[in-house]
Parts: C-alpha cells; sequence; structure tokens
C-alpha cells in the first residue's frame, strides 16, 4: 500500500541584483534548497539585475530562473519573498515595491544611504503593515549566538567590559569606499549592531578616533583605514570597538566579553588571524580567513535561512528595520566625533 506523501509548498524568492553579494546569496539560497525540501518545501528563486547577460550566467550556475525587468518584473512574475542586494541608493525605492506587493523583505544594510532617508522607510513600512528584514548576518554566527545564549543565562554575570574588532585583511576598492559612508558606517556598523543586540542595551556615547597610514586614497576621499570608538551604554557599561582595512594577518572578526562570573570570546579558533609570542604555543595553527565572506559562511546561509522561515510563517523577524537604523544612528555619531574630535551623544530612538 502506498505510503501519503508530505504536501508540497512552494516557496518563491525573487533576488533583485547579482554583484558581489547577489551572487553569494543566490548561491546560498540555492544551497538551502534540499534541507527545505525535506521539510516538504520546494524553494525555488528567480533573479535580475540590469547587467542581463551576467544575471543569466549566474541564474544558470544555481538552477535559478532569470526574470527580465528589474523588481517590477520579478513582483509580476509572482514571488512570496524579495531579496534585495543592490547599491544602498535603490534601497528604499526596493522596500517599498517589496511591501507595496504584500510579501516580506530581506535587505542588505543599512535601510537607505542616511538615518534621515531611514526614517520615512521605517514609517512607511508599519504604514503598510510590512515585513523586512536587515542583512545583520553576525546575529547567526555560532560564536555570537554562543555568546548571547551564555549571557542570558547568567552564565557571565553582569558584563563589566566589552571589546569588539573587525580587521579586513586588505581594503575594498577605493571606488567603493568613496561612497560607503565610511569606516564606522560601512564596516562597525556590524559591531555596533551585534552589542545591542548581545547586551538588550543602547550605546549612549561615542568617542572615536581614527588614523590613515595605508593608502593616501583613502584619505583623500575623506575616510580613514584604521578607528577605534569607545562606547558607553545606558547603564554605564563601557566597551570598545575597532576596525582597520589593513590586518595583514588575515580577515579578523573578534568579540571579547567579560564579566562579573566568566570572559567568553567569539571567533577564537583554529583560523583566528593572529599568533602567540609566548614559548611552545601553537595555538591558532589553521589557516586564517580572507574575506567576510569566508568568515560568515555559515551564517550567511543561516540568514536566508531563516529569512524563509519568516515567510513560511515560523518564526519573528530576527533583524528589524528599526534594529539596523539604531545601529547607524550609533554610527552617524562615531562618524561626528571622529570629525570633531569630541563625545558625541547618540540619538536613541525607543526599541521595537
Amino acid at each position: 500500500m502506498a505510503q501519503p506523501t508530505t504536501p508540497i509548498r512552494t516557496v518563491a524568492l525573487g533576488l533583485v541584483g547579482v554583484g558581489r553579494i547577489g551572487v553569494m546569496h543566490a548561491r546560498n539560497i540555492a544551497a538551502l534548497v534540499p534541507a527545505f525540501a525535506k521539510r516538504g518545501i520546494d524553494l525555488r528563486l528567480a533573479l535580475t539585475d540590469v547587467a542581463e547577460e551576467h544575471a543569466r550566467g549566474v541564474a544558470a550556475e544555481v538552477g535559478a530562473e532569470f526574470v527580465p525587468g528589474g523588481a517590477p518584473g520579478l513582483i509580476a512574475r509572482g514571488v512570496d519573498g524579495l531579496v534585495i542586494a543592490t547599491g544602498t541608493q535603490t534601497h528604499p525605492e526596493l522596500i517599498r515595491a517589496g511591501v507595496d506587493a504584500g510579501v516580506p523583505v530581506f535587505c542588505e544594510k543599512p535601510v537607505a544611504g542616511s538615518v534621515a532617508d531611514s526614517l520615512p522607510i521605517l514609517a512607511y513600512i508599519v504604514d503598510k503593515g510590512g515585513t523586512v528584514q536587515i542583512g545583520h548576518q553576525r546575529r547567526f554566527d555560532a560564536g555570537y549566538l554562543e555568546a548571547k545564549r551564555s549571557f542570558d543565562a547568567g552564565e557571565i554575570g553582569w558584563i563589566h567590559s566589552l571589546r569588539a574588532m573587525t580587521g579586513d585583511m586588505f581594503p575594498p576598492s577605493i571606488e567603493f569606499l568613496a561612497t560607503s559612508g565610511g569606516l564606522f558606517r560601512d564596516c562597525s556598523v556590524h559591531d555596533f549592531d551585534i552589542l545591542r543586540w548581545l547586551t538588550g542595551r543602547e550605546i549612549v556615547e561615542v568617542y572615536a578616533r581614527g588614523s590613515n597610514n595605508g593608502d593616501p586614497a583613502i584619505g583623500e576621499i575623506g575616510d580613514v583605514d584604521t578607528a577605534l570608538a569607545v562606547v558607553t551604554f545606558d547603564d554605564g557599561t563601557v566597551g570598545t570597538v575597532s576596525a582597520t582595512r589593513y590586518n595583514g594577518a588575515g580577515h579578523d572578526v573578534r568579540l571579547e566579553v567579560q564579566g562579573s562570573k566568566s570572559s567568553v570570546m567569539v571567533g577564537l579558533d583554529e583560523k583566528t588571524a593572529l599568533r602567540s609570542t609566548e614559548p611552545d604555543v601553537a595555538f591558532p595553527a589553521g589557516e586564517t580567513h580572507e574575506t567576510f565572506a569566508e568568515r560568515f559562511d555559515a551564517a550567511y546561509r543561516a540568514e536566508l535561512g531563516a529569512f524563509v522561515e519568516l515567510v513560511l510563517g515560523e518564526r519573528e523577524n530576527p533583524c528589524t528595520p528599526e534594529d539596523a537604523v539604531a545601529a547607524s544612528r550609533v554610527a552617524d555619531a562615531a562618524q561626528e566625533s571622529l570629525e570633531t574630535g569630541a563625545p558625541v551623544r547618540v540619538a536613541v530612538a525607543a526599541r521595537a
């Protein structure tokens, strides 16, 4: 007697933009297909980009459908969720398009080019009852998740110090940096987000310093290649957030959380980009990561897996646009402090 089969539900995602990040997302969605198939879910992908020939090639590589006509073409075709991986300046328009279509939206950070430009988008999402997940992938990294679990469980005790760092092995192109908004907004915003997420507290003041001893062109566009921010939380706890474009040892992202009971460190493993100067200490002995894509490979997949679950109505939004804008407020304050040389209070909005 034939066994009953599990009902199949189709979930169609539409991806707008297949540049570096978009290609990564397309491959990660394709990698998720088998796991969702085991749950009786037929996960499909359609994608679009103004560079049609390139987009067709990506679609063929990952088993997706190419749809011409940009986001309107995807929406007209019919999608259950919209993934936005285009340039920052296009995010507001595309978020609105997804919200207007009544489908959940995943959008790479930031919501818009500035906090001021983001606020009307937040209001629009709320007014229309939209669902928008912003891409802060560190929230899905195993190390950060364990640090949060440990803190929430009381195992760390009360936190007295936090030290977050992000070190790129080499800088992006000058063309990218010229439009990135600066080191704090482009890079450290991830650290600011994860500190709010882990502690459940707001950063209320930032004091920043920076230097530029690498490519002079970085200074010529008004940016720095290395920076440090001292952050103060609303309960008086202090922390530091450092970043550099020139961490020659390898891509290095870590967070040290020190508490009254214990201390933990995220990112300390065989691939950590450092070496001990103590005698007879060989750790870490592995090859270091070269890029953020390698360091957070599993987190990026988990992030999109969470978005599919959001589309299915199986979970709450793991990273709201309000959260993303809150991290951007801190980045803005850090940039202002860097430029003025004075501590800057953060304009804190009510938590969503």
